[in-house]
């Protein structure tokens, strides 16, 4: 897989850009705050429509503008397909496949994969359980597109429950409130257990190669490794070496409706929700200690770090090939985290790459170089690729 063509319309500090991309590596080069990493953060958007940066879509629209645009040629086992993608102030975002509109933006899930490394991967390891449940649900998603709908149904459903919680506690609670929750407590735990069977088959499938992963980084350090962490499940199912069963799904949504039945009186009490995958956690292990909080820097980035690969190899395992994106990252490994790294991008078939300067990528990764730079415009600075060099040796 890879992207032959890229466009952008008031994204970010792009007012307007075109290029076009081959197989192999490309590196753009430039100072911080030039807009390079605008560039990357488009082709993510693309793929899973978020963006690693920012939670929500009004910082990726230029200042001054009412919409932002991004598209992108991808072309996918000889099969091409233009994907765009509209972001508008105020209205709801639309998109297109090959020119023509869809219902829903998350229909172009699946077109474009990538798998993203950057400075902000350090939060998986030390951030909170929110960072480490978007990276298995983007995974999730990247392999399954159709779980973006489980996913919009379950946070919407999560809302109204949270909501008929919050109502029911500040009052006397009549029976029709209790048996509305009750139909609020089937539709929660029919979309839970679809999106828990996924996140538990991912962990499943992910802990072989995070594992190999994690010992080529760093062979001096601890053996790494994942499970899932649940208050709601019994311990059978957080087991990762447990290989998932046809029935999981139907299994998984009784367990919820038994939790949830045991825990109405204590949210009602609070007006939470106490129990779902949005409770959840991906457990990072090191040895028989946790990451957060007991790994050193360098054991926090090499956890990170070999997250990102093993999703890579995942993803090429068990379907089109990626494409690598790597924001600014060399700068910040050392001599053996960058050669486990270069090492992958070197086989991938597209990666590209920012950088501030030629000589922060190793020199092994050969790749066309295109120049970032920006210019004053009336609302604000404005990107623009400046040249184009002499491909780095």
């Amino acid at each position: 897989m890879f992207i032959r063509t890229l466009s952008l319309r008031d994204f970010r500090s792009w007012e307007h850009a075109e290029l076009e991309l081959s197989p192999g590596r490309t590196v753009f080069l430039g100072s911080n705050g030039n807009g390079k990493t605008n560039l990357l953060e488009a082709v993510g958007y693309l793929a899973t429509l978020g963006s690693h940066r920012v939670a929500a879509d009004a910082p990726l629209i230029r200042i001054g503008a009412n919409r932002a645009r991004i598209g992108a040629t991808v072309v996918n086992m000889g099969r091409e397909l233009r994907v765009d993608i509209e972001l508008n102030q105020g209205a709801a975002n639309r998109a297109q496949i090959n020119r023509s509109p869809v219902r829903r933006p998350r229909e172009i899930l699946g077109i474009l994969q990538t798998v993203l490394f950057a400075p902000e991967d350090l939060a998986l390891v030390r951030g909170d359980p929110g960072e480490r449940r978007r990276f298995l649900d983007e995974l999730c998603t990247a392999r399954l597109p159709r779980l973006a709908a489980v996913r919009s149904d379950y946070d919407r459903v999560l809302r109204q429950r949270s909501a008929l919680l919050k109502s029911a506690g500040r009052h006397a609670r009549s029976k029709a409130e209790l048996s509305t929750l009750d139909v609020w407590d089937g539709h929660l735990a029919t979309h839970a257990a679809v999106l828990l069977a996924q996140r538990l088959r991912l962990v499943h499938d992910l802990y072989p190669y995070l594992a190999q992963a994690y010992s080529s980084i760093a062979p001096e350090s601890r053996p790494a490794a994942i499970g899932y962490r649940s208050a709601s499940l019994p311990a059978e199912f957080l087991d990762p070496a447990r290989a998932p069963l046809t029935d999981d799904t139907e299994a998984l949504e009784a367990i919820m409706l038994r939790e949830l039945a045991a825990a109405r009186s204590k949210e009602l009490e609070r007006g939470v929700c106490l129990v779902g995958p949005h409770r959840d956690d991906l457990e990072l292990m090191l040895g028989t200690a946790p990451a957060k909080g007991f790994a050193s820097h360098g054991e926090s980035w090499s956890f990170a770090l070999a997250l990102r690969l093993a999703a890579f190899e995942l993803l090429r395992a068990t379907g089109a090939e990626p494409v690598l994106l790597l924001d600014d990252v060399f700068a910040e490994l050392d001599r053996r985290r960058r050669a486990a790294l270069a090492q992958v991008a070197a086989g991938a078939e597209q990666v590209l790459i920012t950088a501030a300067v030629p000589e922060d990528v190793p020199a092994e990764l050969s790749a066309v170089p295109l120049r970032v730079e920006t210019n004053g415009g009336a609302d604000g600075r404005i990107s623009r690729i400046a040249d184009v060099e002499t491909p780095t040796a």
